[in-house]
């Protein structure tokens, strides 16, 4: 089995056109060896060369990428193969796990098909026949704690870990010594993470594989590698020790990576998430908080009930749920994906119809259902969607994204005024120098500021956030958080934030409602739930958050 070596490796990307910024280095000078049979993370946000790096394994580069250095598979200088000898290295000596898992599956063949083709192509003697590569499929799909039926499935009949253990699957099809994993678990929920995890773990132990895995969570990366190598600005800053990276960081950055994601229970991380950001200054008059008891009711839904016909049968997505946020409070809605978070979240906005007998009031009147009520009631109601790439229009700019819920909205006062003040309350500034960007020149973190600018042009009284951080880096996150609490304090903003992150619900939220098959099954004040959890299943998920521990 062999080694895996980078070499004094800088990899430089040309550009052109528009935005011709001559050559751009993405990777500059690193040399890492990944022992045979060893674990090695690489950890660092968007932009810091970690999937340049990792893809350079795999010559998967595009044209405009020049590599220096070497790039070694035992003795053999991945730069040198040949075409033929570069297609037999794929797969069968590397082979590499997508982060994004719906995008990398052909929607239209069956996930059976997709990896039998990996044998195909690849094919070794024992899996010559069709037989024989079904017969491989189903001990795969075993590998990966899959029934062998799911071979006959399609990638959207199946779940986000579901899709990404066929990933996996995939990538183990002609067994290789090495296994690179680019961010497998993002934007997964706890349960399925720390399963995902596990199963990798396990499988790496079991059949010896050499893994390389890139994430911007170092608790994700300390669960599964012995090593962590921390990139910025693609030069290395620390190598070290799993634990030693996560518990007693040497490097500044590598300290600012180990406090984005916190502990749970830890007193300094509740209510304050981690950010490099200056806080914006707040006249203690004006400030808003939320005090329990004290705080008038915004949003109220009582036996709320939605029921959803699906391939001729009835499904309870939500099942009697009573749910109340006051103003100026942060209320997390927890739980697993499928647990009906979002249809909940849909149907408190009016964008989804509740059964009968349900009752949802905002500001003690029942929901609008149509007509200038309804229009007035989406004024005080807004959305924040997940990702703030697919929210934005990528044609339009900053000014036009912000100023169109105000043009839905019929809005009477100086538009330009008013886009640039949400542009402020989203603390985009100054926002002038924001006005005429377009998505694709902001960062993930910028992007999510104008999808919150959106919202907060019309004048919102309540937030419905759904997944806001999950698709950010680490920095990205600590700085959305803290805006949301800064929301809260200068406007007095409420905000239902739907997640799977606990450490989120620790950072900003006053009270936690956890959600599981369709039902509120716990619901409470931050510390009482996340401290001393009183159900079964709340426990179940503080438990499978991925957590720095020594190894043996």
């Amino acid at each position: 089995m062999p080694d895996l070596v980078f070499d004094d490796v800088s990899i430089t990307y040309r550009t052109s056109g528009r935005n011709d910024r001559g050559e751009v280095p993405a990777v500059r000078g690193v040399s890492l060896t990944l022992p045979a049979g060893g674990t090695l993370g690489i950890a660092g946000e968007s932009g810091s060369g970690k999937s340049t790096l990792a893809m350079s394994v795999l010559r998967l580069l595009p044209k405009s990428a020049r590599l220096d250095g070497r790039v070694l598979i035992g003795d053999t200088d991945v730069a040198e193969l040949s075409f033929g000898r570069l297609r037999a290295v794929r797969w069968a000596e590397a082979s590499i796990i997508f982060q994004g898992a719906m995008h990398s599956l052909n929607p239209v063949r069956t996930v059976g098909q997709q990896i039998i083709e990996a044998l195909e192509l690849h094919v070794a003697e024992k899996w010559k026949t069709e037989k024989a590569r079904k017969a491989r499929v189903g001990e795969l799909l075993h590998a990966v704690d899959l029934p062998a039926a799911k071979a006959d499935a399609y990638p959207h009949e199946l779940s986000g870990g579901q899709k990404q253990r066929i990933m996996i699957a995939m990538a183990l099809a002609c067994e290789p010594d090495i296994v690179v994993a680019d961010e497998p678990t993002t934007a997964l929920d706890v349960i399925v993470q720390k399963q995902i995890l596990d199963m990798i773990g396990r499988l790496v132990t079991e059949r010896g594989i050499s893994l390389l895995m890139i994430s911007h969570d170092l608790s994700v990366l300390a669960s599964v590698c012995e090593r962590i190598a921390v990139m910025r600005g693609g030069e290395l800053v620390e190598v070290g020790e799993s634990v030693m990276i996560c518990t007693a960081p040497n490097h500044p950055y590598t300290q600012q990576l180990a406090a984005a994601f916190p502990e749970i229970g830890d007193p300094a991380s509740r209510m304050n998430p981690a950010t490099n950001r200056a806080p914006v200054d707040i006249d203690p008059e004006t400030v808003h908080e939320y005090v329990p008891g004290e705080a008038d009711v915004v949003m109220e839904a009582k036996d709320l009930t939605v029921t959803y016909r699906a391939r001729g049968t009835w499904l309870r997505a939500v099942r009697g749920v009573d749910l109340t946020v006051h103003r100026g409070e942060i209320v997390a809605l927890v739980g697993q994906s499928g647990s009906g978070k979002s249809t909940l979240a849909r149907t408190l906005v009016g964008l989804q119809q509740p059964d009968a007998g349900s009752t949802v009031r905002f500001r003690g009147t029942d929901l609008p259902r149509r007509g200038a009520s309804l229009r007035a009631f989406r004024h005080d109601v807004q959305m924040v969607l997940q990702d703030p790439s697919a929210a934005l229009n990528p044609k339009l700019s900053v000014y036009e994204s912000v100023a169109e819920g105000l043009r839905v909205q019929h809005y009477r006062g100086d538009e330009r005024e008013r886009v640039l003040q949400a542009l402020t309350d989203a603390e985009l500034t100054p926002p002038e120098k924001y006005v005429n960007a377009i998505p694709q020149e902001l960062s993930g973190g910028q992007r999510q500021r104008v999808v919150i600018a959106g919202a907060l042009a019309v004048g919102p009284q309540l937030l419905v956030a759904d997944e806001p951080v999950a698709s950010l880096d680490a920095s990205a996150r600590g700085e959305i958080l803290s805006l949301l609490l800064s929301l809260r304090r200068r406007l007095g903003l409420s905000a239902l934030v739907i997640t799977h992150d606990l450490g989120l619900a620790w950072n900003i939220a006053d009270t936690v409602a956890v959600m599981y098959e369709g039902e509120i099954v716990e619901y409470g004040p931050t510390e009482q739930v996340l401290l001393s959890p009183q159900h079964p299943y709340t426990r179940t998920l503080l438990s499978a958050v991925a957590a720095i521990e020594p190894r043996a």
